[in-house]
């Protein structure tokens, strides 16, 4: 279940066909749904004065029957509302999504939904979502237009072209990853002698010695200096040795928009990766090997530099604060190196209601409860009483308690609430895990503050394109895409030589990539201006 826990990465673009567009009504002006239901409160609980049934569609990581959830059953007796699951395994709710949208039979909201921006401009505009702000602004959300308030960039972000929010994010603004970032052995550091490198060229060495110089000391030569899964796992941590801050569109400092694979910078990456799969440094079962493969492999004491949430999910045993978080190196591009920091924002929309909603202000008052102290510690850690009890409930300093039946507490708490393995909406407050947080959880604390921090910036904002804009991207996009990552794995492992870079470039600008630069330059124009 581990991997269920990690961070998801942005991706820019949705796919979407005309068959499921041409299914759906329009409404140009994104008006909002009226309420069929009588005495919502603006506070207080129960939200209504007669019971409510709403239908929620949802993924499911697929641990617990959401109708015998604790946090769920606790929140229908605090709201008054009893909810009805329309719920799909991860792996197909997008598929189950799609079907949802075309055939018109919706439910009432979305819950931990996995809305692109192009979904929420499509069917924003076409009056399937509802525009969420007027119940924000008119008191049905307190907790949400405080944070708005305080944070105008958030508001800024999932408010489209149109002038609407048709979806509400994840906000945790003290994080630094969404995505699991790289991690050394520190068994081979230490075996080796060696402190972290700070260039490529250091980076280099050290893979070599780890190559020939046995530092796991078994008396072979099985040490794998460099390992992933496609590329995928590591590309967009190595993209930023070389001055590039995401493997999707981003902005710079001086907010020029870049597509990464034509930059310099990602001829050097190139070239630095196929150097480390001639000489073996790189793990030749890069392109082939799973996830599980990778795993194996660093629970045997073969891996030097790898990807993971945390490193222990890798290597196995506990966590432990003796396998550094990688520092990024310096290239040959100037400023290197740089970090893509976590944005703040979920990048896609987590919460939608749609206009089949009989109430949408008692919607706007139950989801409302997940960006409050309350509703987060609820909804994130179950209720007081089964995990975590208060140990100075003034100071809202809690403690753990042992796990029932004992076994894995993360594993637990994937039966008591749905917040588990999917992105849901809510906020993350320092607050919720005062007294909860480990040495490792403070110790990881302090190396994003060494390393990364200071080197990070959020690639790209949640930025919006119109409907048109957003048909021309998708379609570039696709083919570019796809284009792009086959050509990375030949150039990657000399089946395509580098000499044949100018060739690449010719063939990308071709397929559109000046020209997705300069959508996308003029939707962060838009965005930053507040337009």
């Amino acid at each position: 279940m581990k991997k269920l826990r990690k961070a998801s990465s942005i991706v820019l673009c949705l796919t979407l066909s005309a068959a499921l567009l041409a299914a759906c009504g329009s409404n140009e002006d994104g008006g909002s749904a009226t309420s069929n239901v009588e005495g919502v409160k603006k506070e207080g609980f129960p939200i209504v004065d007669k019971p409510l049934t709403l239908k929620v569609m949802s993924q499911d990581a697929g641990v617990a029957d959401w109708n015998t959830m604790p946090v769920l059953q606790e929140m229908e007796k605090l709201s008054g509302i009893k909810l009805e699951y329309q719920l799909s395994p991860i792996d197909s709710f997008e598929t189950k999504k799609n079907l949802v949208f075309a055939s018109g039979d919706l439910p009432d909201m979305f819950y931990a939904a996995d809305l692109k921006p192009a979904e929420q401009v499509t069917y924003g505009t076409q009056g399937i979502l509802i525009p969420l702000e007027k119940y924000i602004d008119e008191g049905y959300a307190p907790n949400i237009k405080k944070i708005l308030d305080e944070n105008p960039d958030v508001r800024k972000s999932f408010t489209t072209p149109d002038g609407h929010m048709y979806a509400l994010p994840f906000i945790d603004t003290a994080a630094v990853w969404y995505r699991g970032p790289m991690w050394y052995n520190g068994e081979f550091l230490k075996a080796l002698n060696v402190e972290e490198p700070k260039t490529t060229e250091e980076l280099y060495t050290y893979l070599k010695r780890v190559k020939e110089e046995d530092p796991n000391g078994n008396g072979q030569q099985d040490e794998i200096p460099l390992t992933s899964v496609k590329l995928d796992d590591l590309r967009m941590f190595f993209f930023g040795f070389w001055g590039m801050y995401n493997e999707g569109i981003y902005a710079d400092k001086d907010g020029k928009v870049h597509y990464p694979y034509q930059e310099e910078g990602y001829k050097g990456y190139l070239t630095f990766m196929n150097r480390l799969w001639k000489e073996d440094l790189l793990d030749h079962e890069t392109f082939s090997q799973t996830g599980d493969q990778k795993k194996a492999k660093g629970e045997s004491n073969k891996l030097a530099l790898f990807n993971d949430y945390h490193p222990y999910f890798t290597l196995g045993g506990e966590p432990s604060t003796k396998h550094p978080l990688m520092t990024p190196v310096k290239s040959e591009i100037a400023d290197s190196p740089v970090y893509g920091k976590h944005p703040g924002i979920s990048a896609r929309g987590t919460f939608a209601i749609t206009s089949s909603n009989p109430s949408p202000e008692a919607t706007m008052r139950w989801i409302d409860y997940m960006y409050s102290y309350d509703g987060a510690t609820l909804f994130n850690q179950g209720p007081e009483g089964v995990l975590w009890k208060f140990k100075d409930k003034e100071n809202l300093v809690k403690e753990w308690l042992p796990v029932p039946g004992g076994g894995d507490r993360e594993e637990y708490r994937g039966k008591i609430t749905p917040n588990y393995g999917i992105l849901t909406p809510g906020i993350n407050d320092p607050d919720i895990a005062k007294g909860l947080r480990t040495e490792f959880d403070e110790w990881i604390d302090q190396q994003n503050q060494e390393k990364l921090v200071p080197i990070g910036k959020a690639p790209f904002p949640n930025v919006y394109l119109t409907n048109e804009e957003q048909s021309e991207a998708t379609a570039l996009l696709s083919d570019l895409d796809t284009y792009v990552k086959q050509m990375e794995a030949k150039f990657v492992t000399g089946q395509e030589p580098l000499e044949n870079w100018d060739k690449y470039i010719a063939q990308i600008e071709k397929m559109g990539s000046d020209r997705i630069v300069e959508l996308y330059q003029g939707a962060y124009d838009r965005w930053n201006t507040g337009q």
